[in-house]
């Protein structure tokens, strides 16, 4: 005879009042795997405090990093047309409204101004967001680049360029691609006053933008173990059907093959370029 019956399968109990960690409390490395408190992440350059993983960051984090009195947001008035209709899984019109909705960005490049370290040295930077659209260069950071140029020439300052991108933005097509050509082209403009460029590689930085400005810096410099390549390594792999070494298209292997002129942890950047542009800004 059975003293007890179960009234449903499973058992459940109820608690009352659970306590759960509030969202954006911790950090969970992709590399390590390691917990860690975001507060610790953003006081090491959010960068992972067990492992020193760089994690990818946009424009604001960049922009607070190497001018921490201030600057000046320049250009944010500019945003893309589907001039082309384009449609593919959705229409491109629909991505870009989805893409300012989650990232509150007009497009994949910002763009400020300030100056730097104890020399007050000019500085524009144009740094680009993955999160809008995987980075891809379309013909608003196209624009955006060739006016900070300008601008670089205007205020005689200097220019870096922080790149984040998966490459031409497709649905854009041709468009895109002239801003190979565009941002190249104004960039000859800015060595013809003698004004340095510095270009920052960091994870990824692939496809057109790596086959135009990425590489033309006066000098070039990435950040550890980012992406650095024109293809990707899948795509790579099935073309020539082999295995690629560990450390393909990583910044150590960029910079052992003579496409880099060094590798700049985070928490270094900024007083690494005011030595950099301390040596290459002239009176």
């Amino acid at each position: 005879m059975s003293w007890f019956k179960r009234l449903k399968e499973g058992i459940q109990t109820t608690t009352k009042n659970k306590k759960e960690a509030p969202d954006g409390l911790w950090y969970k490395c992709k590399e390590c795997k390691e917990a860690s408190t975001m507060k610790e992440f953003k006081e090491n350059y959010y960068k992972c405090p067990k492992c020193d993983y760089h994690a990818r960051i946009g424009s604001k984090e960049y922009f607070e990093i190497i001018f921490p009195q201030g600057h000046t947001a320049l250009f944010n008035n500019i945003e893309s047309e589907d001039f082309l209709n384009f449609v593919d899984l959705k229409p491109y019109k629909d991505r870009l409204v989805d893409a300012k909705k989650k990232t509150k960005l007009d497009d994949a490049l910002s763009v400020a101004y300030g100056q730097l370290g104890e020399f007050k040295i000019p500085l524009t930077v144009a740094c680009m967001d993955f999160s809008f659209i995987g980075g891809s260069m379309g013909s608003v950071v196209g624009e955006k680049i060739a006016l900070a140029i300008e601008y670089c020439i205007e205020k005689k300052s200097a220019l870096l360029i922080i790149s984040k991108s998966g490459g031409a933005r497709m649905m854009e097509s041709a468009f895109s691609l002239m801003q190979l050509a565009k941002t190249s082209s104004m960039l000859t403009l800015l060595a013809d006053e003698g004004l340095p460029y510095i270009s920052l590689m960091t994870d990824p930085t692939t496809g057109g933008v790596t086959a135009s400005f990425a590489m033309l810096g006066d000098l070039n410099i990435a950040e550890p173990k980012a992406l650095i390549g024109f293809a990707g390594p899948r795509v790579i792999r099935e073309t020539i059907k082999r295995d690629l070494p560990e450390d393909f298209q990583t910044s150590e292997s960029t910079l052992e093959n003579g496409f880099l002129d060094t590798i700049v942890n985070r928490k270094d950047l900024r007083s690494t370029l005011e030595n950099m542009l301390s040596m290459l800004m002239t009176k």
